[in-house]
């Protein structure tokens, strides 16, 4: 059968068509070939360095520099994907138990999407975090107060308005996993100039020599702050020696979606506290805490304990006389007296209260005579101590001496009414360690006090460091039904140089906010500037 002569045509042009791409393609790959090829002309140089001479030594040590750069980003890489599709897959079975547990069954099988399709919606998800956070686009605020400053960090330092208890506005990042942190956010924007995505608008060559890669050293500043909802925004800038452009990297860690850890019922209704307070003298100071200890453990709470570890003969008679009227007044007879002939030691006062129960494992609260407490805070107490996982230290509210906070009244109010958390009245005492909930096998079981120390201060901040040291969880959280009540201090000649110092410095941070104590500092001044606007006053008055 003889084929069209129109099917001859097109059967032809196609084989043309083919022969010609062919072709094409061959004279495209040759010029690709001759490109790439290295020079072997003795005159020949490589781009970005003129007139120099290459041997095949060099040429030798280029590949191998560039071999070891794409293994080591390679590796990178792997490391990266390994821990994306770990966290992806964790990610994706969370959503799909979640799946499985709410979407209605159709035909006796669950209607759910792929792990890819989770996996898509995950990767959704941490997208639009970066959409909602303030990194494209500026958010608008009420006021200054809503701006949610950067920290500025080197790679050795970090400059923090924040700066917690060491009160340094410099400093080395102190935990590993804060600098372990930034040395990644570094690499990583090491990662994204070194190796460009098409998007980043970069070309492989700069038009002089090859494109230069950065390290390490090249490194800046950088820039970094946290939206507690979004996540966390890195601002990196990298520069050459010798050059004047910077490279800008912008990173973003974004925050997942929440995830229940565990959810448990706690009964706390059976939970014996067993408050233990050393003392020597300062008879007034406890008639004033057995008031409160009355309102609070004996009226509102009920389950409380009360151990007095007394130091020395003076005041002792006094303080059984108050705790035996209390006892008599509210039938209340929960309390253990325990007498010490010697020397004053707190953290010695604090063992022997601890060693002076009987009755198997305890919750015991650390206290001090000048310490007001709420009884929500003794519910607090129990939630966030638990034996053998978690020791709790709250941070106390300590307030300032009334005379100077209400110097413009008469007289103080009562203490009820000086019980308010403003930056006048008093502050969160971070560096004490004092005040602490745990369990007494616990508190045995890491050895206690440092019984050697003596006098203030040193003994409670051992105690604390052998918590952090240890595999117990440290909950260390200000709370608000939690005051220290202003007293003198006195510094005795007896402590060491260490102890003096923290002395000294507790008393001053004790005294009065900043700026009461800068109107204290300025008050012959301020005297005066009244005094001459008084005069002014009259003289126009008279004229």
């Amino acid at each position: 059968m003889r084929m069209p002569r129109r099917g001859l045509v097109i059967q032809a042009r196609t084989r043309w068509l083919l022969v010609g791409l062919a072709l094409l393609f061959s004279l495209v790959l040759l010029m690709y070939l001759l490109e790439c090829a290295p020079q072997t002309d003795g005159n020949g140089s490589l781009p970005g360095i003129i007139g120099e001479n290459m041997g095949k030594e060099y040429y030798q040590a280029l590949l191998q520099e560039q071999e070891e750069h794409y293994q080591n980003r390679a590796t990178s890489l792997k490391r990266q994907i390994a821990q994306l599709k770990q966290e992806l897959q964790e990610m994706s079975d969370k959503l799909k138990s979640l799946q499985e547990k709410k979407s209605p069954k159709v035909n006796g099988m669950n209607y759910q999407g792929t792990k890819e399709q989770a996996s898509n919606d995950l990767l959704e998800f941490l997208h639009s975090q970066i959409d909602k956070a303030e990194v494209s686009v500026g958010a608008k605020l009420p006021s200054e107060y809503g701006v949610i400053p950067f920290e500025s960090f080197t790679s050795m330092k970090v400059f923090q308005l924040e700066m917690g208890l060491t009160r340094h506005p410099e400093e080395k990042p102190v935990r590993k996993d804060k600098r372990d942190e930034l040395v990644e956010v570094i690499e990583a924007g090491l990662e994204v100039i070194n190796n460009p995505d098409e998007e980043d608008g970069q070309d492989e060559d700069d038009g002089v020599g090859e494109r230069q890669l950065y390290s390490e050293n090249d490194f800046v500043e950088g820039y970094y702050r946290t939206e507690r909802d979004k996540g966390t925004q890195y601002e990196l800038f990298y520069k050459k020696t010798d050059g004047m452009e910077y490279r800008h990297v912008t990173l973003f860690r974004p925050f997942g979606p929440l995830m229940k850890v565990k959810s448990e019922t706690v009964d706390i209704s059976k939970s014996i506290i067993n408050i233990i307070v050393p003392l020597a003298g300062r008879t007034e100071a406890f008639a004033q805490f057995m008031q409160n200890f009355r309102d609070v453990c004996i009226h509102q709470d009920k389950r409380v304990h009360l151990t007095v570890v007394y130091f020395g003969q003076d005041g002792l008679s006094e303080v059984k006389s108050i705790l035996e009227s209390v006892a008599r007044e509210t039938n209340f007879h929960n309390y253990t007296i325990v007498s010490l002939n010697e020397e004053f030691n707190r953290g010695r006062g604090l063992d022997m209260g601890a060693r002076a129960w009987e009755k198997g494992e305890v919750l015991m609260f650390f206290c001090d005579v000048d310490v007001y407490f709420t009884a929500e805070f003794l519910n607090s107490c129990r939630l966030n101590a638990e034996p053998g996982k978690k020791v709790f230290y709250p941070v106390v509210f300590s307030l300032y001496n009334p005379a100077i906070v209400y110097a413009n009244q008469d007289i103080p109010p009562p203490v009820e009414q000086q019980l308010v958390h403003k930056k006048d009245s008093g502050f969160w005492r971070d560096f004490g360690f004092g005040m602490t909930c745990q369990y007494r096998t616990d508190f045995l079981t890491v050895g206690g006090f440092d019984l050697e120390v003596k006098g203030w201060g040193v003994e409670d901040v051992h105690l604390y460091r052998k918590y952090l040291h240890g595999d117990l969880i440290v909950i260390r959280t200000p709370v608000p039904g939690l005051f220290h009540l202003w007293h003198e201090k006195h510094c005795a000649d007896e402590l060491t140089p260490e102890q003096y110092r923290m002395c000294i410095q507790s008393k001053a941070m004790n005294e009065a906010s900043h700026s009461h104590l800068g109107m204290l500092v300025f008050r012959e001044e301020i005297e005066t500037h009244l005094r001459k606007q008084a005069y002014r006053t009259n003289s126009e008055a008279a004229g």
